[in-house]
This record gives structure tokens, C-alpha cells and sequence, in this order.
């Protein structure tokens, strides 16, 4: 059975209702015939112009808030890539054959983002569900337009009540995540140099208001024991405030066991047993390295956590994946963790990281690693602090990314 040829342009001017499409700049990029037809506008008053350009808000409404609700939902879909739902918005249409005349309308938007190739945000999916008709409720007797009158009153005031609640929150939570931020920067450590080492770290909070914190780096030297250092990444499962402090303490427990221990292993056996005994530190990841100048040797161990990558001069990408065992306080007893060595050269860069660096919700964690080993391929002579640098623009979406990210990057 051969599969239909489908037309999709036709079908976007067909579709029922009204769906405009606009860039991440909300400029209208096309508008079906609905759209078209309930606003008032052709196609060519919409595309390529600022969407509140086209419907700018009503300038005898002291109280109209339709176009920083409006907006404010369209720039949330672009930054965290997810639907967008808005409660019932009173929003006036300037009637275009009669400028200054003002039409009421009521819409239910929905602010849908659409992705590219390149896992971006490319287009916003504006649905609006044309109520106008049903508040307003009009063509009756007397008796029952006031009455619709008073249900549109009332329909306006609690979807202006909601709006209001739904911005209280979103203040409160923008207040939490700066709290949460700023103790999370309080718990990792300052970039410092680590004895002749060329080392760079960087941590980038997540777009969403309390989707952050949990995530850490840790940089220890180990004098005792040769010209030997050891790295740490990871990543707690929670976020906000409580993850905060739970990566505190298990980064501070990992930095001590890494001093006393000949390993890299027995530094995540310590860090798994202290675990069990801290509230949200279940299934948290963490990956550990001790790097040996004397030898030129890496060993590495993983509880969990994407492995490490080891980028040699001439540009080929080894991943440390062979010691990898699962998270903090996922087994019910307590068992050794495998570690593993493998010799570096002069020259090659050592990258720990958090998974906000490659993952990505609709796409397999190879195709990250895959990006991540391409763009250590291409700037691998560059030194740590523009390599970080350029990892990162390579490889978060310039939105900004769903999830927190950590990052050292090692000099060998």
C-alpha cells in the first residue's frame, strides 16, 4: 500500500480553528485561513511582522494585561521547549476598517514550541480557541444579555484571579531559584589552580525556574601521594533548594574520601555508604578520577554517571566507560565498585561532565556523546578555559538547557 501524498501546506490553511506560526522573535512566519478569517487580518498584514505590532494592546484599557501574558507564555515556550497553556485572555482587536474602534475579544491560547534539526526551538505553534461568541453570549432578549454580561464579568474577573495566582507563583519560584543558585555557588568550590595544572571549570543552571542546582565539580590534590590529582563530577536527583544542600555535603564526603584512599573506587564505596544515611541522595550519579603525572595514567570509577572523555592531540575521542556501576544507593547491599586505568599522552585534555551537557529528551545519549566527541575533535588545541567555553556553545541549545550542567576540563 503506497502512503498518500500529503500536502502539508494546504492542510495547515485547512486546519480548524485558528493556528498562527511565529519565530522565537514572535514575528508571524504564516497564519491559516481560521486565523486569518477571526482576527481580521490577511496574510500579508501578518507575516514578517512583531506579532503585537499587528494587534497592539488596547490603549483605553488601563487594566488590559493581554500582551504580557501573551508574551510572556510565547518566551517560555522557546526557552524550555515545552506547551505553553494559557488561562482565558480578554484581548481587543482594533477593527481595521475603523481605526480607534476596539472589538472585545476572548481567546484561549496555547503556545506549542516546535523543534528544528538542530533540536532548537525554530517556530511557536499559536492555537487560539476563538470564545468571543460563548462569553459574550449575545442576540437574546434583555434579560438574557445581561445576564451573559454578567457571566462574561465573572468569567474575565476569575481568569484575571488565576493569572494573578500564577504569577505570585512564578515570583515566588524565581525567588527560590535565586536562593537555591546562590548556595549552590556557595557549595562549590572557587576556580583555583590546581598546583602547575592547566585546569577550567563551569557550572550553567537550567532554564526552568526551580529545575536547577544539584549539580557538582570537585577539584582535590593529592600531595601525599605523587604529583597526583583527583576530579569529580556529579549530579544529585533532585533540584532547587534541597538538592543544593544535598550536593554540598556529598561533594564535601567525596573530596574527603579521595584524600585518604589509594582510589578512585574506594573514594564512591565511602561516598554510597554515607549516602544511605542523607534524605535525597538516593540514585544520585557521580563520577571519579584520579589522574597520575608519574605514571600518565587516568584511573577512573563511575557510580551512574555518563563517562568521562579523553581527547588526544591528534584529535581521537576515548570515553571512560569501563568502569561504570549504578548509582549512589540503588543496590540493596553494599558491593566493591570496579575501577579502571587507561594511560593518557602529553598533551591530551581530560573533560568531566553532567549529562545536561549531552542529553537531550528526544534523542538517544549516544547522538550527545557522538556531538560532544565531534566538537572536542575540533577544538582539542585549544586551552582549558576557551575549550569550556566552546563546548559549551557547541553543545547547549542557545535557549539555554532543561537540565544543569558541570564541566571540567583538564590540561594533561
Amino acid at each position: 500500500m503506497t502512503e498518500p501524498q500529503i500536502d502539508y501546506a494546504a492542510v495547515f490553511r485547512g486546519l480548524p480553528g485558528m493556528v498562527a506560526l511565529l519565530t522565537p522573535d514572535l514575528v508571524y512566519a504564516d497564519a491559516n485561513e481560521d486565523f486569518q478569517r477571526l482576527s481580521g487580518r490577511t496574510r500579508e498584514q501578518l507575516v514578517g511582522r512583531y506579532i503585537f505590532d499587528v494587534f497592539p494592546e488596547n490603549p483605553n484599557d488601563p487594566a488590559a494585561a493581554g500582551m504580557r501574558d501573551v508574551k510572556a507564555s510565547m518566551l517560555r515556550a522557546v526557552a524550555t521547549g515545552e506547551r505553553d497553556t494559557m488561562a482565558l485572555q480578554r484581548y481587543d482587536i482594533e477593527d481595521p476598517e475603523r481605526p480607534g474602534h476596539w472589538q472585545e475579544h476572548y481567546w484561549s491560547p496555547v503556545n506549542a514550541p516546535i523543534l528544528g534539526p538542530d533540536g532548537k526551538v525554530a517556530l511557536i505553534a499559536h492555537r487560539v480557541e476563538e470564545v468571543t461568541e460563548l462569553i459574550r453570549a449575545r442576540g437574546g432578549t434583555g434579560s438574557s444579555d445581561r445576564q451573559a454580561r454578567v457571566l462574561e464579568a465573572e468569567l474575565y474577573t476569575r481568569a484575571r484571579e488565576l493569572q494573578e495566582v500564577n504569577e505570585r507563583l512564578r515570583q515566588a519560584h524565581a525567588r527560590e531559584r535565586e536562593v537555591a543558585l546562590t548556595l549552590q555557588a556557595a557549595l562549590l568550590p572557587a576556580p583555583r589552580p590546581i598546583e602547575q595544572h592547566r585546569t577550567a571549570v563551569r557550572y550553567r543552571p537550567a532554564v526552568g525556574a526551580l529545575n536547577v542546582c544539584g549539580d557538582w565539580y570537585d577539584l582535590v590534590d593529592l600531595p601525599t601521594q605523587g604529583d597526583r590529582i583527583a576530579l569529580a563530577v556529579g549530579d544529585v536527583v533532585g533540584h532547587g533548594l534541597a538538592a543544593a544542600c544535598v550536593m554540598g555535603q556529598l561533594r564535601s564526603a567525596l573530596s574527603s574520601a579521595s584524600r585518604v584512599v589509594e582510589g578512585p573506587a574506594q573514594a564512591l564505596d565511602a561516598l554510597g555508604l554515607y549516602a544511605r544515611y542523607v534524605e535525597g541522595a538516593e540514585s544520585t550519579t557521580a563520577v571519579n578520577t584520579f589522574v597520575d603525572w608519574d605514571s600518565h595514567t587516568i584511573t577512573y570509577s563511575s557510580a551512574g554517571h555518563p563517562p568521562p572523555a579523553l581527547v588526544d592531540r591528534e584529535g581521537t575521542v576515548t570515553f571512560l566507560d569501563q568502569a561504570t556501576d549504578p548509582p549512589l544507593g540503588a543496590r540493596p547491599e553494599h558491593l566493591p565498585r570496579p575501577q579502571a586505568t587507561v594511560s593518557f599522552t602529553e598533551g591530551a585534555t581530560l573533560v568531566l561532565f553532567t549529562d545536561g551537557l549531552i542529553e537531550r529528551r528526544d534523542e538517544d545519549i549516544d547522538v550527545g556523546l557522538a556531538r560532544l566527541a565531534d566538537s572536542l575533535a575540533r577544538h582539542r588545541k585549544a586551552d582549558p578555559e576557551p575549550l569550556a567555553d566552546a563546548l559549551l556553545a557547541d553543545l547547549l541549545p542557545a535557549t539555554g538547557s532543561t537540565d544543569d550542567t558541570a564541566l571540567v576540563v583538564l590540561r594533561l
